[in-house]
């Protein structure tokens, strides 16, 4: 057997070590720090099992022709579809924060422009404050996407409660 492709003894893998990113605190994020997520284009497809998800059966996000009809040119994809775009899961800003990571506070939004099957989206999260709140912190971000054509369809904002503190990576 190839010394080169031999298995290293399972005592020497530690699962807890095997990790995306190094992992960082509170105290290591930056104001100005962004996180972005693949683009994706929207299809029919995603729309229609968005639907099924949601059981939002409006005519807007399904009929060509109603959506014509209602000054609208094309079907629009769901606005909560759109948000979801915004989860940070989408970024590696858990991997970085998973160890100190409490719960995701709050969000909000709002919806600038309508979003069709065939739209390219484009999400970041960019660190806008940090607020040191006793043993724990906010981080709150400003969520953004922009579709194919560099027009903002969605703005808004995030707030996580992060863990402070140097011993917060466990480790």
């Amino acid at each position: 057997m190839d010394p080169q492709h031999t298995a290293a003894p399972a005592a020497e893998f530690d699962p807890d070590a095997f990790l995306v990113v190094p992992p960082r605190t509170f105290e290591d994020l930056r104001v100005g720090e962004v996180f972005r997520a693949p683009s994706r284009t929207l299809t029919d497809a995603h729309a229609a099992a968005f639907q099924t998800v949601s059981a939002d059966n409006h005519p807007v996000h399904y009929d060509a022709e109603w959506a014509r009809r209602h000054g609208h040119s094309a079907p629009v994809v769901h606005g909560l579809q759109v948000l979801a775009f915004t989860a940070p899961g989408a970024t590696l800003f858990p991997h970085f924060i998973g160890e100190v990571f409490l719960s995701f506070l709050e969000l909000s939004c709002t919806f600038l422009a309508e979003v069709h099957s065939g739209d390219t989206l484009y999400p970041a999260l960019t660190v806008t404050g940090l607020e040191p709140r006793g043993e724990n912190g906010v981080v709150v971000t400003a969520a953004t996407i922009h579709n194919q054509r560099g027009e903002l369809v969605l703005s808004g904002q995030h707030q996580y409660l992060l863990r402070r503190g140097a011993g917060a990576t466990g480790g």
